[in-house]
């Protein structure tokens, strides 16, 4: 039988070819993509590169203004604050000398304070150092010794005044700190104030210790006011989360002046 080819016929490609065919086709894809992809990124990086030639002294002067400012902070702490700080913690041995001497012998305890206030023995007291050594530890402690000081003199507005200065991370000292400033409002009749800055100090911070002995305060300002209903949260907090306190030994006597 004769066999022939119509005009224009093409027989098809075997399967195994259409595959090579449309692999090869994929692979250019791929290779054309991936020199999109290159073209891109060589723009982008002709665009970063003439960015940075323009405004390279810009940059320089950016990054020497940045090492400087690090050189600088860092011989700053090194040569200036750490001196200053050590220079002002030895200053304050001695008038924390005077202010223990003064707590522990009520018999010259007015001319202790003083001299711890004031200073001695070519020493500066609280208030020199919190004066002169502005911005070191030792200032703000400083505040805080002056403080309750005059709170001991019974200089009651001095004492706030100097209170209210010291900041610390010290989770005692700070509450203590919010305690003394309560005392002295207290000693002034200004039981409202006293009030809040005893619960300030309760709630600073809780533990066992400085919790239960503001929080009683707190109760007895509360009690003092007529707020039962404050002194009756208070006293309650003490009994059934501070049992081992000094505080919650006649708890239940104030429990029941507030119900």
């Amino acid at each position: 039988m004769a066999t022939y080819n119509k005009r224009g016929y093409k027989p098809p490609k075997p399967e195994v070819e259409q595959e090579e065919t449309a692999a090869h086709k994929a692979v250019m894809n791929d290779h054309s993509d991936t020199a999109e992809v290159f073209n891109s990124l060589d723009s982008s990086a002709n665009k970063i590169g003439a960015w940075f030639t323009l405004n390279q002294t810009k940059i320089f002067y950016g990054i020497g203004a940045l090492a400087l400012a690090v050189v600088g902070y860092l011989g700053y702490q090194n040569f200036i604050q750490e001196p200053k700080e050590d220079e002002a913690a030895n200053e304050m041995f001695q008038a924390q000398q005077y202010y223990e001497q003064a707590i522990n012998d009520g018999v010259a305890s007015d001319s202790l304070f003083n001299l711890a206030l004031n200073g001695g023995e070519g020493k500066l007291g609280f208030l020199g150092i919190a004066d002169s050594y502005s911005g070191t530890q030792a200032s703000k402690l400083a505040h805080y010794y002056a403080g309750t000081t005059y709170l001991n003199l019974g200089k009651y507005k001095e004492a706030i005044q100097h209170l209210e200065q010291f900041d610390s991370k010290d989770m005692f000292l700070k509450a203590m700190s919010l305690g003394a400033i309560g005392d002295a409002f207290a000693e002034l009749n200004q039981y409202d104030d006293a009030f809040e800055f005893y619960k300030k100090a309760s709630q600073h911070t809780p533990n066992d210790f400085t919790t239960p002995r503001y929080a009683y305060k707190a109760g007895l300002m509360a009690l003092e006011l007529g707020k039962k209903d404050e002194a009756l949260k208070l006293f309650t907090d003490i009994k059934d989360n501070y049992k081992a306190s000094v505080e919650a030994a006649n708890i239940d006597v104030y429990l029941g002046m507030a119900q």
